[in-house]
């Protein structure tokens, strides 16, 4: 069994990236609309907020977080909203230390857990290192469209390794959520990583090919970024595909973004 406490570590250091970012925002700054319909600056941490203490719950508290679900399934398509909203309405200031209380004790019940253990999700049951994974690619992801808001250009970091992990996980899911087939064999999947090692996944003889840029595929699989704007190739039916249906978050399929431009 792997130790999970890179993934934590990669975590907490994602978090605190974001949080520099956002700790001397004014109000006016933290009211910016995000690429996101809809959402603030205070909608993405309150989002991050809730999760947390969601994943807190389900890794401390099983009966609190099955009583959670039961109340998201009474309002399937808005629960999410209801509670980036409800966060978004706190003070700044508020709501601010409500998302560093909750990564805390969501870091700290994640690393007392004992390894192996599978925790109660929105799905099938999760371990801790999957959590965590998860957690870090929402918490990259949505600080990229608070960067965005702020006018701010992130330096990616190989941090990004997990979240390209569940860009390659998710394959079979992404095709699932549209209806369609999942490719009966493999990918090859092989990505420059922003310190420039290579990450490979799948068999190297694969007919069916996925390569460029570790960063581009998590836009990509993120749904932050148009597969146009995207110094990605694809090789193959399956593959090219692939590139417009990619998503690594759990529900229905994304409207994702649309094309800025000609490519990188």
């Amino acid at each position: 069994m792997s130790d999970p406490t890179p993934v934590f570590d990669d975590l907490r250091d994602e978090s605190e990236e974001l949080d520099r970012l956002i700790a001397e925002l004014s109000p006016e700054q933290w009211a910016l609309a995000t690429p996101a319909p809809g959402w603030s600056v205070a909608h993405q941490i309150a989002h991050l907020a809730w999760t947390d203490h969601s994943a807190l719950l389900a890794v401390t508290d099983a009966e609190a977080f099955r009583t959670l679900v039961e109340k998201a399934l009474v309002t399937p398509g808005s629960f999410v909203d209801d509670g980036a909203e409800e966060g978004a309405a706190l003070p700044p200031a508020e709501l601010l230390a409500r998302w560093r209380e909750g990564r805390t004790a969501l870091d700290t019940a994640l690393r007392e857990a004992p390894h192996g253990t599978k925790f109660p999700w929105y799905g099938p049951p999760t371990s801790g290192a999957s959590m965590a994974t998860a957690r870090l690619m929402e918490t990259w992801a949505h600080g990229l469209d608070i960067a965005e808001a702020l006018g701010v250009v992130r330096t990616p970091t190989d941090r990004l390794r997990h979240v390209v992990w569940i860009g390659v996980r998710t394959r079979d899911f992404a095709f699932s959520v549209h209806g369609l087939p999942a490719p009966s064999d493999p990918f090859r999947v092989e990505l420059v990583s922003p310190s420039g090692e290579v990450w490979a996944y799948g068999p190297e003889d694969a007919p069916q090919r996925v390569t460029g840029p570790a960063l581009d595929f998590c836009l990509l699989v993120a749904q932050r970024a148009h597969r146009s704007d995207l110094a990605l190739r694809a090789e193959g039916p399956d593959a090219d595909r692939w590139f417009d249906i990619a998503q690594v978050f759990a529900g229905p399929p994304g409207a994702g973004r649309a094309p800025k431009g000609a490519a990188r």
